[in-house]
């Protein structure tokens, strides 16, 4: 009965990942050439309330959209996410690694917390789950594409890192603040249902 339950809420925060992908701006928000993203929030969920192994899964969920958003709907600089437009694997690599690193470190942090802090627990974990995210898709672009992705931009390569370091600091801050309270609202409301 419990793996049951645990199985609906899997497929549940699943289908919401798909949910967020198929409705314009609504799971991936044009800001610029950059994509803002609400798909972040139910990993993170899913990494509180069912664990890590399945906030890793809907992770996996939200990469694989990624990739595929980007390939079926590219901007300039959907190179850096799809290997089908850039012709290189690792484009897989970032669409992919660091949304299921979100599931990963929102649920560590969070099981390592819960007992004597639980709701700091769910905010620090959703807080860090976010900022993981940012900073390994914005460190793995500058890494792995960092000439091409500045020339789609049409800045100098010397301005990336400053221009990510401005995006970091404004945008991922507030994706991250907002993410945070909207998971401990319903982690904190299906924790409770879950255990009623």
């Amino acid at each position: 009965m419990k793996r049951t339950k645990s199985l609906t809420y899997l497929a549940l925060f699943m289908a919401i990942e798909a949910v967020l992908v198929m409705v314009p701006f609504l799971g991936f928000i044009p800001i610029g050439p950059l994509r803002a993203t609400t798909l972040h929030i139910p990993v993170i969920i899913a990494a509180i309330v069912l664990g890590t192994r399945e906030g890793c899964l809907v992770g996996l969920i939200f990469g694989l959209f990624s990739l595929f958003n980007n390939t079926i709907n590219p901007t300039v600089t959907s190179f850096a996410f799809s290997p089908f437009i850039s012709g290189n694997i690792l484009s897989a690599v970032i669409a992919i690694v660091p949304r299921v690193l979100i599931g990963f470190v929102s649920g560590e942090v969070y099981r390592l917390m819960k007992n004597r802090f639980p709701t700091a627990g769910m905010f620090v974990s959703s807080f860090l789950g976010a900022l993981t995210n940012t900073a390994l898709v914005l460190g793995g672009i500058y890494l792995l594409f960092g000439q091409a992705y500045a020339k789609a931009l049409g800045r100098s390569f010397a301005s990336l890192a400053p221009y990510f370091i401005s995006v970091m600091s404004t945008q991922s801050l507030l994706e991250a603040v907002v993410g945070a309270i909207v998971a401990v609202a319903v982690s904190k409301a299906l924790l409770k249902v879950k255990r009623g």
